[in-house]
């Protein structure tokens, strides 16, 4: 019952592929087609056929449930930058308004980190959007535009004897447009970017020639996982699709003999089925001396596909390095610690790793293409600017970014760990160490996973200056009340009777010199008047007549 096409390469179009040129299929046709391949297997069409109507046509998707856990484990507690200390007053807001106002830096790294890990390569273009003002009136700011290219429709050009230089581009989709006729129907966009010139065809019209203002190639490839002497990288279903297409072939086999035995077949010797009547609760009577009457039963064993069947799952992660626990199995609750939760998640963790190294590389290149976009097309955005929350903590910082000096252009990667972490346990470790002087306020706020520690200790140190005036204020307060009662009873507040007598040496001064005249923007009469005022109250309280609906004229309380 095996279906002998399982070996069928899948016929899917990697979502949008166009057709291809001669040279571009020569060049760029296998790599395409794996693409195609593995984005049919992660949504889910791991089928290239149709089976009859009726039957069962399983399709349990683990590459996509694998492909998905691997991405989020990478990329699911963000990225944060450390930029070179010359400049960080500036670049530290200038990233985070690209990555954080200009876009969504949390889907932008999912997105990224699913064409890489689907394909094996991720192309991220950075381009300008300029102001511009809707129908509605609204004003819109110019933006840094973070791009997640489908990798089927980027065709890259490398310098011959430099893999990490692009001198070349193309960009090629096809899109729905409306024809002058009125008709709908599809066209291809082409996109050719070198460092000089930026050119854009429609079919084979070009429609804009113009010159590249950034001097550089615009996009950024990342390899998922790197493959030694390829331009190319592996993506994580590489290993996966072989096994889950055995694992549904094997269950729809199993499913099939289920079925088959679960209406069984009645086998009838020495009589004539059309004289027995069929149905449950019937009673057959009067069958030929011969006559056999019985239902062919199963005499397969399904504990050998079964065990199978659990090879093939251990298998797949094994090979994904995502354990089995992480897709929901049962598993006993614990306390584990950390350095336990790492050498169980180990081989995963050395997955992650090898995607970070890849991933972190792109990632500096695109912070690069990002400050280099912003200089050009946004001058001003060079200026130190304390609305930003930059800090400047040494004069020789300078007041304006220098396009010219590789620094401004650097922003290293810190990835956060992937595991969770127990804070209590963290911040007493930290507090030790703060404790023996071997830890900063600066870096500890960096091990707890803040992004930009020098803003934050300033928005604490302005935090604490707010406190210690708001305590100055109340204490002030509290004096002049004490200044007040003192000087109109004679008698020191909250005294103990242990304490001194007023006027014995050593007691609390007169209201002039203890309160009221200290300070002369503290109107101390005023607020005595307010305590007096709440102390003996302005207003007497009304009593009702339960007897009698109106009540004395100088009551203030009704009956409703």
């Amino acid at each position: 019952m095996r279906a002998a096409s399982s070996d069928l390469a899948i016929s899917i179009s990697p979502l949008g592929l166009v057709e291809l040129s001669d040279e571009e299929f020569e060049v760029h046709g296998q790599r395409l087609s794996r693409y195609s391949t593995n984005w049919a297997f992660y949504l889910g069409f791991h089928h290239s056929y149709r089976r009859e109507a009726g039957e069962t046509q399983n399709t349990i998707n683990y590459t996509g449930a694998l492909c998905r856990y691997v991405n989020h484990f990478v990329f699911g507690r963000g990225i944060h930058f450390e930029t070179k200390k010359k400049y960080d007053h500036i670049v530290p807001a200038l990233l985070r308004r690209a990555w954080e106002e200009d876009n969504d830096k949390k889907s932008i790294l999912y997105e990224i980190g699913e064409n890489g890990g689907v394909t094996g390569d991720a192309f991220i273009k950075v381009a300008y959007e300029k102001p511009w003002q809707d129908k509605a009136g609204r004003k819109h700011p110019g933006r840094v535009r973070i791009l997640p290219l489908s990798s089927a429709h980027v065709f890259p050009e490398w310098h011959p004897h430099d893999r990490e230089k692009l001198v070349r581009v193309k960009i090629k989709y096809k899109f729905w447009g409306t024809a002058t006729d009125g008709t709908r129907t599809t066209y291809t966009y082409t996109e050719v970017l070198t460092d000089d010139r930026i050119t854009e065809y429609i079919n084979d019209d070009q429609v804009d020639d113009r010159p590249n203002p950034l001097g550089v190639v615009p996009v950024v490839h990342i390899k998922n996982i790197g493959i030694s002497g390829s331009p190319w990288g592996k993506s994580d279903v590489d290993d996966v699709i072989p096994l889950n297409r055995e694992y549904n072939n094997i269950t729809n086999d199993i499913a099939d003999i289920i079925n088959y035995h679960a209406a069984p077949v009645t086998i009838i010797t020495g009589a004539k089925a059309t004289n027995l009547e069929k149905g449950p609760k019937k009673v057959w009577g009067g069958l030929p001396k011969d006559a056999k009457v019985f239902n062919l039963e199963s005499s397969v064993n399904l504990q050998g596909p079964l065990e199978y069947l659990e090879i093939l799952k251990n298998s797949m992660h094994e090979l994904s390095g995502v354990p089995e626990t992480a897709l929901g199995k049962m598993q006993p609750i614990s306390n584990t610690s950390g350095v336990a939760l790492a050498i169980q998640y180990q081989p995963l963790m050395q997955r992650t790793t090898l995607k970070q190294m890849q991933y972190g590389l792109g990632f500096k290149r695109i912070n690069e293409l990002i400050l280099l976009t912003l200089y050009t097309y946004e001058p001003l955005t060079r200026a130190f600017d304390p609305a930003t929350e930059g800090i400047k903590k040494d004069e020789a910082q300078p007041n304006v970014i220098d396009i010219t000096d590789p620094e401004a252009y650097q922003a290293d990667i810190v990835w956060p760990s992937p595991l969770p972490v127990d804070n209590i346990v963290k911040l007493n470790e930290i507090q030790l160490k703060m404790a023996l002087g071997l830890e900063s306020k600066r870096s500890a706020l960096n091990e707890l996973g803040v992004e930009f520690p020098d803003e934050k200790l300033r928005e604490i140190e302005e935090e604490q200056k707010q406190d210690v005036l708001a305590q100055g204020v109340l204490e002030f307060i509290k004096a002049a009340i004490d200044a007040g009662i003192f000087g109109a009873v004679g008698i020191q507040p909250n005294a103990d009777s242990g304490k001194k007598e007023p006027g014995a040496a050593g007691s609390t001064p007169n209201p002039e010199s203890a309160g009221m005249g200290l300070k002369t923007g503290m109107d101390a009469k005023k607020i005595f008047d307010q305590v007096v005022t709440m102390a003996h109250g302005m207003k007497t309280p009304g009593r009702q007549e339960p007897d009698n609906e109106t009540t004395a004229p100088n009551n203030d309380a009704r009956t409703q």
